[in-house]
């Protein structure tokens, strides 16, 4: 443990501990520094200099975000000098960077439009001395943006250090730096997964969801069809927020009462196919521990993931379950079973889905996920798309009376909603797999073991009749690499995985801390948006997936059993090989009828 050490910022004396920088001793006894590329959840840049600090004795400035405190440092956050020093930063900044807030979907959002105003500068009566360049819309879920760009570096960090993906780089050097792609293909033609991160950690906007409103409210609008919408586990912990509500409220039915008011003919909910994936997903497992496998079950519901098992692991795609994700399930189930209850064409259904993540917009557009005979999942909708949506709409979402959803693909258990939270899935497939493999009910359903932020969570869990189930969780892709390295050494070496069981998130805190979540979408706000799912899990009357009566309902009157050959043909999967390099499809490594 780091001793502390006395330092006095702007004439308050404090005590901090002395691994600490001045940023963060600052933050924690509530000063505030102005910056711009420093972010608490990521190692510093330094990039930008707006952080600058003056130090008694030191002759110049230093960057409060990688300056480490000192015994008896005196420090200065605030002078004429630093102001000055700061405005023209930031002038140089704006000069060099497309001024286009009103339309920009980062306005009001923006680190570099709040600091300027804080700053008291204008960039209209700036010189832009900008040299235009190309927007990347090569990928199907996200645009970049270079002329929004201030060179941070957070997007690198994030890609590289916590993400391991390496689609993100730094080009040339000095005043010709850019941030960029491997030799400028773009991002599709790059190993990016699509998890949206980067987007996440951008201060402007450079990095942005590819937005699919116009072609969801031309639906809406279009009297011909039929649009049936699906909200994933996180989104109902991720709204109030936006509107003045505590973080972590849980709003399903004030979600579901917006979507009826914007106009959506049918409200449905992902809770639901996340307790059908748990049926498929848990009896696969079973099979699996039944037949003394080696090799490890691992989780399929997180699209980032599944791109970065095909890039990095292709030769460990036949460990990964071949279930859907609850997303997709659900795109094949509305184009079939709900069209075939409803007497509706499916021709006509047009099915959209709100989620926490970009890389759900890329799983949407997978050519392989059209067993309904169509597109299974026409439009994917982020929920900082979903709040535009809102407000365009001039929704009260904070008064809105509460409404309940649709009957037939909505209701759900305690352990689909805890789907949303990095945990949560390996939590609900225990609570049922015992189940499946003693016939008994386990009776304590809260499996703390595989809660948290930890990057990595392993727990033993035994159940009679098959005895101890080994199991892991990582959320974050460098995690994931850690876990896949060990599974690859252990069947390589001994045969055998370390584990039987392992779920993997892409983005850090699970689908709570997506790439599509709202702005500010920090470490500490998917922690209570964490909690507030466990919460939600505690107040419902099922906890339990094979309790669901809805998922009951549609085995009865259409899959059959799970795992049934129709089950099989509808919700279940196969997965590629892809170029390291360019992230392209090279070949099929695995086949759902396996």
């Amino acid at each position: 443990m780091a001793k502390n050490v006395n330092v006095w910022i702007d004439g308050h004396h404090l005590e901090v501990p002395e691994d600490m920088t001045i940023i963060e001793a600052a933050d924690q006894h509530g000063v505030y520094i102005p910056r711009l590329c420093y972010h608490p959840d990521l190692p510093p840049t330094a990039n930008c200099g707006v952080c600058v600090v003056d130090i008694s004795g030191n002759p110049t400035p230093k960057r409060a975000c990688c300056t480490p405190v000192a015994e008896g440092m005196k420090i200065t956050t605030n002078s004429k000098k630093l102001r000055d020093y700061r405005k023209t930063l930031v002038e140089m900044i704006l000069s060099h960077h497309e001024v286009v807030c009103p339309t920009c979907a980062a306005n009001n959002k923006c680190e570099l439009q709040t600091l300027a105003n804080n700053l008291g500068v204008d960039p209209y009566s700036l010189p832009n001395i900008l040299e235009m360049k190309e927007v990347d819309m090569s990928s199907s879920a996200i645009i970049r943006d270079p002329n929004k760009c201030i060179s941070c570096g957070r997007c690198v960090t994030v890609c590289n250090e916590v993400q391991t993906v390496y689609a993100l780089t730094n080009s040339d050097r000095g005043i010709e730096s850019e941030i960029t792609t491997a030799f400028g293909l773009g991002m599709n033609n790059s190993p990016c997964v699509n998890c949206g991160q980067c987007t996440v950690y951008c201060p402007t906007g450079a990095l942005r969801e590819r937005s699919e409103l116009d072609e969801v409210w031309d639906a809406i609008l279009d009297p011909d069809k039929h649009v049936i919408v699906q909200e994933a586990p996180s989104i109902r912990v991720s709204l109030g927020e936006e509107f003045g509500m505590p973080l972590g409220s849980v709003t399903p039915k004030k979600m579901y009462a917006a979507l009826r008011k914007i106009g959506f003919d049918s409200v449905m909910d992902t809770n639901f196919t996340a307790d059908l994936t748990i049926m498929e997903e848990g009896t696969e497992c079973v099979n699996n521990l039944k037949a003394g496998s080696k090799r490890p079950l691992i989780t399929s519901c997180s699209p980032g993931w599944i791109k970065f098992m095909e890039t990095y692991y292709p030769d460990l795609a036949d460990c990964v379950s071949t279930a859907k994700s609850p997303m997709s399930m659900f795109g094949v189930l509305a184009k079939t079973y709900y069209a075939q209850e409803h007497g509706i064409d499916p021709a006509k259904i047009v099915s959209v889905a709100i989620m926490p993540c970009t890389a759900k917009k890329f799983e949407a557009r997978r050519p392989e996920l059209n067993d309904s005979g169509y597109q299974d999942t026409d439009y994917v909708l982020t929920t900082r798309e979903f709040l535009r949506m809102i407000k365009e709409a001039g929704i009260d979402f904070a008064t809105i009376p509460e409404e309940e959803p649709d009957e037939g693909m909505s209701f759900y258990s305690g352990a689909g909603t805890i789907f949303g939270a990095t945990g949560g899935v390996m939590e609900a497939a225990i609570r049922s797999a015992y189940t499946l493999v003693t016939g008994e009910e386990l009776e304590n359903v809260n499996i703390e073991a595989v809660r948290g932020l930890e990057g990595v969570k392993e727990a033993t869990v035994n159940i009679p009749g098959f005895g101890d189930l080994r199991v892991a969780v990582a959320h974050g892709l460098g995690n994931a690499r850690k876990v896949m390295d060990q599974v690859r050494e252990g069947l390589k070496t001994k045969g055998e995985s370390p584990w039987h069981f392992i779920e993997i998130m892409a983005c850090p805190g699970g689908c709570v801390g997506g790439g599509g979540q709202p702005y500010g979408n920090d470490i500490a706000s998917r922690a209570r948006r964490g909690l507030a799912l466990y919460e939600e899990d505690r107040s419902l009357p099922v906890r339990k997936s094979h309790h669901n009566p809805e998922v009951q309902r549609v085995y009865e009157r259409f899959l059959g059993a799970p795992n049934s050959k129709l089950a099989q043909k509808l919700l279940h999967t196969y997965y590629f090989k892809r170029s390291v390099s360019s992230g392209q499809v090279v070949e099929e490594v695995t086949h759902k009828h396996h």
